[in-house]
Parts: structure tokens; sequence; C-alpha cells
């Protein structure tokens, strides 16, 4: 099972007709280009791929209260070695909310943070060993937890969670080029 959501919808006639609305499922080249990068990459591997435009890195962190802070410090020397500087701020926020997630709510020993940059997106990805969805809280004014998903849901073009043998993925996607 896989839960993907991005803002842009196709409003097609299910949809004006009243049938509840359904996040589109991305069948592109660039899904096909994930997966396959998602296949090849390694843990603590950064490569270049085949494909010039391809770029990946790979990290195996523990999980444990240092892991934040490590995962920020990796993706700000990857985007900055990527020339992506101008996304270091909102990535490095998103990454350290997925991370602290799997700290929070699963019993995890370790994860693995990917991040890519292909065909003008960021993609960055947090594997962990628990296979529980993720649910969009809905947080009242006073707590004070609750609101990664909907930071994640308001910054990101794209994120979204899918099942493997041995846990989730969860992943955001951010366009490199929009935010200059």
């Amino acid at each position: 099972m896989s839960l993907i959501y991005c803002p842009i919808r196709d409003e097609s006639s299910a949809q004006r007709a009243g049938a509840p609305a359904q996040p589109p499922l991305r069948q592109s080249a660039i899904r096909h280009r994930w997966e396959t990068l998602r296949r090849r990459v390694g843990d603590f591997t950064i490569q270049l791929l085949e494909d010039p435009d391809v770029e990946a890195a790979s990290w195996r962190l523990p999980a444990d209260a240092t892991s934040p802070g490590r995962a920020r410090r990796l993706t700000r020397e990857r985007l900055s070695a990527w020339d992506l500087e101008h996304l270091t701020e909102v990535t490095e926020l998103l990454v350290s909310e997925l991370v602290t997630n799997v700290l929070c709510h699963t019993r995890c020993r370790d994860l693995v943070v990917r991040l890519s940059a292909v065909e003008g997106l960021l993609r960055c990805e947090v594997e962990d060993c628990d296979d529980a969805m993720p649910e969009m809280a809905h947080p009242s004014a006073g707590d004070e937890c609750g609101r990664g998903l909907q930071l994640i849901d308001s910054l990101a073009c794209c994120w979204g969670a899918e099942r493997t043998r041995h846990g989730k993925i969860m992943w955001f996607e951010l366009p490199t080029y929009g935010l200059r």
C-alpha cells in the first residue's frame, strides 16, 4: 500500500459528481527513475549514476537523539555540493521532521536518509522498520505536537509513504528551480 499526496489535482468528472477526492498517482518517467534510483542506491554511498542528471546520497543513521541534527548536517553538506543551497533551509526542516517522527513513533534501531536530485526535483526519503502508515493529525491550538505532516504538506510539492518489505519509506519532493 502506498500513500501519495500531490496538491495538484485532476478535476475529473467523478470528482465533480461528488465522489471523494483521491490524491492522483504520478505515473511518469520520473516515478520510474526514482524507483530505479532507490534500487541502485546503497547505504553510505554518494555517487553519480549513469545518467549525468541524477545525483544521489544515502546515509544509515542510528535511531537516537543525535540523528535529526546529523541528518540536517549531512543534508546541508550534500545540497551545497550539488549547488542547491537555496533549498537548504526547507529541506533541513522537513528531513529533521521525518527523522524525528521515526524516533517518536517507531521502535527502530536505525533509519536510512536518502537524497536524490533529478530533472528539476529534489527528493528526500526516510526509511524505517515500522510498517504503520502515517496519518494526518488535526491538533488543537494548545497541542504541542501533531503538526509534522501538515508542515510537510505546506512546504513540499508532493509527499507520501510507501510500504517496503521491512517497513516504510516517507518521502517528499521539492522543485529545484522554484525556490531561489
